[in-house]
């Protein structure tokens, strides 16, 4: 059944807003009205989902909404900001009741975890698209950026890495396998957990961070370039789920996908030696799970070494929505 928009809006996203001082004017008028609290600075983040690009057409509708509010916490966590509020822009090609129920399901189960409202947004017709801004705070000074990075600190990431790219090669058939075989990895694609508690411990720890959303490689480049700088990792330390240590056994030509393939939502982040005791520290008293995987170094190059030290190509580097490739 359709439901008309205005109907769309009171019946699926108009919840209320509890205990938020900051929000003075939420859903319901031409624009919500903030008010940031005295000391913070505010952290503003906008991921764009299309259908059939950022995620496969067979998706339900719940995955899609979780999903769409995972990937913009996710770039949250990367700076160290606590979650504040969002907005959403919905592009339908029709109002179904019964996938707006699904879909709104599966955004505010995610929201509620962070008791994160929603404030205002936009719906129209036209290809599935979702586009989520979302908002948070930060102590002056306290953010993690790109750059920062210095020869000999340490790289570490949170989490395993991979997951996804190969629950969609799963799904593509690029594995001969049944997908419904690997739910970890489904779960891994589909609802992704953004680390928000460790993106807030790593301040004043980490030199610099980034979300992996585009692939390891990729994303740990940006660091190197921002940071003016490079680096080492090491093949046989990236941290796999034991569902991806399974497929790999099968298929150790796999492993280039899954640390050039995106969709992993982990953090990717550097830290100084003399900061390594409060990392490690800070990981066993939040049972935070980070791995180190190389280091920094002056040379402006990103290398990956095999178990004795020797380089293995690492050519394909990450997804971009523009290169030849993708088209």
């Amino acid at each position: 059944m359709s439901v008309p928009e205005f109907e769309l809006i009171q019946r699926f996203f108009n919840r209320q807003i509890l205990g938020k001082s900051d929000i003075v004017l939420g859903v319901g008028d031409d624009a919500a009205l903030i008010s940031t609290p005295p000391g913070q600075q505010l952290v503003i983040a906008i991921d764009t989902l299309v259908k059939g690009v950022h995620f496969p057409e067979t998706t339900s509708p719940y995955d899609i909404g979780w999903k769409a509010l995972a990937v913009n916490l996710s770039d949250l966590s990367a700076m160290g900001g606590e979650p504040a509020w969002f907005t959403l822009a919905l592009t339908l090609p029709e109002s179904s009741e019964t996938w707006l129920t699904e879909f709104s399901r599966g955004l505010f189960d995610l929201a509620n975890h962070y008791a994160l409202p929603l404030v205002g947004g936009d719906t129209t017709r036209g290809p599935l698209t979702v586009t989520i801004q979302i908002a948070g705070y930060v102590p002056p000074g306290q953010a993690l950026l790109r750059a920062g990075a210095s020869p000999g600190d340490h790289i570490y990431v949170s989490g395993t890495l991979g997951d996804a790219t190969l629950a969609l090669q799963l799904l593509a058939g690029g594995i001969p396998a049944n997908a419904t075989d690997y739910p970890e990895l489904l779960t891994h694609l589909n609802r992704p957990l953004p680390r928000i508690a460790e993106g807030r411990a790593l301040r004043g720890i980490a030199s610099c961070a980034i979300d992996i959303s585009d692939g390891l490689l990729a994303d740990l480049q940006h660091i190197l370039d921002a940071s003016n700088c490079g680096a080492e990792i090491f093949q046989d330390r990236l941290p796999v789920s034991p569902s991806a240590r399974k497929l790999l056994g099968r298929y150790p030509e796999l492993w280039r996908a899954m640390i050039s393939g995106g969709d992993d939502y982990q953090l990717c982040f550097c830290v100084a030696p003399e900061n390594i005791a409060r990392l490690t520290q800070t990981a066993q008293q939040h049972d935070f799970h980070f791995t180190e995987i190389g280091r920094v170094c002056a040379a402006k190059e990103l290398w990956c070494l095999d178990a004795m030290g020797k380089p293995v190509d690492i050519s394909a580097r990450g997804y971009t929505h523009f290169a030849k490739e993708n088209e």
